[in-house]
């Protein structure tokens, strides 16, 4: 009884507000009027953001009461402007001395393009309609029962009952219809979404680029500090042998040792810079034993599990395995710890990786790069990192690379619901009866004033219930329709935005 109390509060706040949207309504209206010409510069970004902001709080209330969240679908801000190497702005053909001009003029066609502000736009003018019909309704039947005078007619006793308690057990369903209409108009659409796909892309094709610009210059240091500069000493040790081949050969002897020495290590040093830039144990066995091997190597006490039906591919597996190097050597440099586990499993096309130590904890991924370089290596997969590392540990991190196993057979796509499928199924098969034969003819026979009642019951009724049995109907069909057609498609987007919204990462301590 709670629960359902609080469902018609809930309902009745909202039709409120969808009512108190005919202001905001009048105020845009105005904004946009005036704001034609040069107009449009000064007062549409206003108005755009003070729409915003009402659909900003639909989104939140259509998240937190009615449970269908509801992500913004605007398209990426864009970027401040940058100064020229001489200080100037530059905007189009213009130059500014301040990046006022050139930001403003970016933020409102940024505005202005952006095909979600018309979607809020049209939301905000058709809400008070779908959100008063919707909400209202109810309300409104029970206030018409109760100002309607009683007549002595059983049957309009029981109708007038019937229909309050059939408007206040239809509120729950009007509200979920609701909220399926403001996900409908307010949630991402596909542009929006390959928009922010494509900015995400480029930050990571950047990221990528130092990062392997990075890689590089660290190859090429370890070359010269160690083998090169090595093979350089041997060299030289070389000639100094030719020099004393004749003259002293014990002294040729024992250098021509220090060589031998000299090339054993050169040829480790390069083992393991091979190692750094691809292991070989990776490429032949795998990322199992490639992580088993890494831990024998570590001086911790290592435990790993591994749980794979099927083998990634091959830059998922060199980013996994270097993800999980970086955080076993945090463990040892920084964590103080002693053990660290290790579990890599597979969960349908997800490759998820946990590494937990019983260090120290206070990992922070803003105080160090180690982290952040993680970030950057598993963001080329759409990799999800999460960090719990709380003072006085133990340090768990975990990360999900979505789509890194590649399952045989294909996926089976997921199929719309019993209950959705029947409620389809009853709204394009009887949505016809009371919306046409039992409300709009009924309807156009009562203002006409036809006699021939033949079988529209809503005409047999006492005349103070015959307009709301006829609007009732007109509601019930177009509710049934209405329903059969935004069923199927809210299916489909949000598999669709399933499939198609990328990662995102982020950290928790």
């Amino acid at each position: 009884m709670r629960k359902h109390a609080t469902v018609i509060g809930r309902a009745l706040a909202l039709g409120a507000l969808a009512l108190s949207d005919l202001i905001l309504v009048a105020l845009a209206v105005v904004a946009l009027t005036l704001s034609f010409g040069l107009g449009m510069i000064f007062l549409f970004p206003p108005a755009a953001w003070l729409i915003r902001y009402r659909t900003r709080l639909a989104r939140r209330l259509n998240g937190t009461w009615l449970g269908i969240e509801t992500q913004a679908p605007y398209r990426p801000p864009p970027l401040p402007t940058r100064p020229q190497p001489d200080g100037w702005y530059r905007h189009d053909r213009r130059l500014y001395k301040t990046p006022w001009w050139p930001d403003w003029n970016k933020r409102w066609l940024w505005m202005f393009s952006d095909p979600a502000t018309w979607r809020d736009g049209l939301w905000l003018l058709l809400n008070p309609v779908i959100g008063g019909a919707l909400l209202l309704l109810p309300f409104v039947v029970i206030g018409y029962c109760l100002v309607t005078p009683w007549y002595p007619n059983p049957a309009a006793t029981s109708l007038g009952l019937g229909a309050a308690i059939a408007a206040v057990a239809a509120v729950p369903w009007l509200l979920r219809g609701y909220g399926w209409w403001n996900h409908l108009l307010l949630s991402p659409t596909a542009k929006s979404v390959l928009a922010n796909r494509v900015q995400r892309l480029d930050q990571v094709r950047l990221d990528a680029v130092d990062s392997q610009a990075a890689e590089l210059r660290r190859i090429e240091r370890d070359l010269h500090d160690g083998a090169q500069a090595r093979l350089v000493a041997m060299g030289m040790t070389l000639g100094a042998v030719e020099e004393l081949m004749e003259k002293d050969p014990v002294a040729a002897k024992a250098l021509l040792g220090k060589i031998r020495e000299a090339s054993s290590t050169a040829l480790t040093e390069l083992r393991g810079l091979v190692r750094g830039i691809h292991p070989p144990v990776l490429a032949e066995r795998g990322l199992g034993d490639a992580v088993r091997a890494l831990a024998m190597d570590s001086p911790l006490k290592v435990t790993v599990t591994v749980d794979l039906k099927v083998r990634p591919e091959s830059p998922v597996e060199s980013a996994a395995y270097f993800s999980i190097s970086e955080l076993l050597a945090n463990a040892a440099r920084h964590g103080g710890a002693d053990r660290v586990w290790i579990d890599i499993s597979g969960q349908d096309r997800a490759l998820r990786v946990t590494v937990t130590d019983d260090g120290s904890g206070g990992a922070d991924p803003t105080r160090g790069s180690g982290l952040r370089g993680i970030e950057r290596r598993l963001a080329a997969f759409d990799g999800v990192l999460a960090v719990s590392s709380p003072p006085g540990g133990p340090t768990t991190a975990t990360f999900d690379l979505p789509t890194a196993l590649i399952l045989g057979g294909g996926e089976k796509k997921p199929r719309l619901p019993r209950w959705k499928a029947v409620v389809v199924a009853v709204g394009w098969g009887i949505g016809w009866l009371p919306l046409f034969p039992q409300g709009l003819v009924a309807m156009v026979l009562k203002l006409t004033g036809q006699q021939d009642l033949s079988w529209f019951y809503a005409l047999y009724l006492p005349k103070p219930w015959q307009w709301p049995a006829i609007i009732f109907n007109i509601v019930l069909g177009v509710s049934l329709y209405t329903a059969a057609l935004l069923i199927p498609i809210q299916h489909s987007r949000g598999r669709w935005m399933a499939e198609a919204t990328p990662s995102r990462l982020w950290f928790c301590k």
